[in-house]
């Protein structure tokens, strides 16, 4: 079995980060396809396709969206264009994270998406309380939702799932495009009403991942709850977050009633 990375990126000083790291994620997957906002940088861009240019297949030459609504759903897609027999979605800042942070459990994870129709990957509640009180308490609402109308506890919003193939492909021709973090709960939720098999594990590794932003490493315990605190005390922060726990919720009741 093989497995192909499809990931949406808004850079912010990672790139260092993620040349670093290619190598280990050259180990684990069979392609890697990165999902670019139209507002990226062009230097970031072009560093991408170099690097995409001299590693051949494994890294695939950066997707640069129209809108960035369609990241995720085109991550999806681009990965499918490999013959891996499992895809892993995830957000790639977070991902850099979980592969410098907690390497083994990460390989760990990736060898159990291969077992699975869809892998729900969420946090522990040490990683979820790194993050500020702003996601915290927004996402316990959108969580709550989509967890009743899948019949079980779980953390959609950790920024990474795996699929097998064939219910990679039922979410690239069925899936809707509106609501980009609404897949959060859209895409279980659909493949579940589906007749696929919906598993779900936590970990460590993707911890808040924005305090790593423009730094060389990732961040220490330290930093995180500083920036966190911080993160906190503006009010647009927990606008913009509860905006999101609305897309999300919106997302898993169209998904529970939407015909499929």
């Amino acid at each position: 079995m093989t497995i192909a990375l499809g990931s949406t990126w808004h850079p912010r000083g990672e790139l260092p980060r993620l040349e670093r790291l290619l190598p280990k994620l050259g180990e684990v997957y069979a392609s890697i396809t990165i999902t670019l906002p139209p507002f990226a940088e062009s230097g970031v861009v072009q560093s991408l396709q170099a690097i995409a240019g001299r590693l051949g297949s494994i890294l695939r030459a950066p997707v640069l969206t129209e809108d960035w609504r369609t990241g995720r759903y085109l991550a999806i897609r681009e990965a499918l264009k490999s013959d891996a027999t499992h895809v892993q979605y995830a957000d790639l800042d977070r991902l850099l994270r979980w592969v410098e942070t907690r390497s083994q459990e990460w390989r760990q994870v990736v060898s159990i998406i291969e077992s699975c129709e869809c892998l729900v990957i969420g946090r522990t509640s040490q990683a979820y309380h790194t993050h500020p009180r702003a996601l915290v308490d927004t996402e316990a609402i959108s969580n709550l939702v989509a967890s009743h109308l899948l019949g079980r506890a779980m953390d959609f919003s950790a920024g990474s799932k795996g699929f097998s193939r064939r219910a990679a492909e039922f979410i690239a021709q069925h899936g809707t495009h509106q609501r980009a973090m609404g897949t959060d709960a859209e895409w279980p939720i659909m493949l579940k009403r589906a007749g696929y098999a919906v598993d779900y594990l936590e970990v460590e590794g993707l911890d808040w991942e924005i305090a790593d932003h423009e730094q060389e490493t990732a961040a220490s315990p330290e930093r995180q709850r500083q920036l966190a605190d911080r993160y906190d005390t503006d009010p647009r922060h927990w606008a913009r977050r509860a905006a999101i726990a609305l897309e999300i919720v919106q997302s898993a009741l169209d998904a529970s009633q939407r015909a499929i």
